[in-house]
């Protein structure tokens, strides 16, 4: 399983959410179940996301994404935010750990 390019945009005070994308990739068939971070995070309302053996899942600006909801304080370019990844594989549930970079409004 490997996570790579994950990144959101810094944030404004008073901003509430944000999107983070990411690639996902695993060897065997697999499926994204939950996102945790230490703020308020969840998928927007799909219950998984499949990732197809040896295929890599882009999580983009306007296609699927990981939503951060409720942020309690901005997000300044430079910071990174710590996510956990819940992956069900082979019947099992894994916690992958990642980190997503905050960049300027402009990149």
């Amino acid at each position: 399983m490997s996570v790579s390019q994950a990144w959101t945009r810094a944030t404004v005070p008073g901003q509430k959410v944000a999107g983070v994308y990411l690639d996902i990739r695993s060897d065997e068939a697999a499926r994204l179940t939950g996102v945790r971070s230490s703020g308020v995070m969840r998928m927007r309302h799909l219950s998984r996301l499949d990732l197809p053996a040896g295929q890599t899942l882009h999580l983009a600006p306007g296609g699927n994404h990981i939503m951060l909801l409720d942020i309690k304080r901005p997000l300044r370019a430079g910071e990174r935010v710590a996510l956990t990844l819940i992956v069900e594989r082979n019947g099992k549930k894994i916690s992958v750990q990642t980190q997503a970079e905050v960049r300027t409004l402009e990149q």
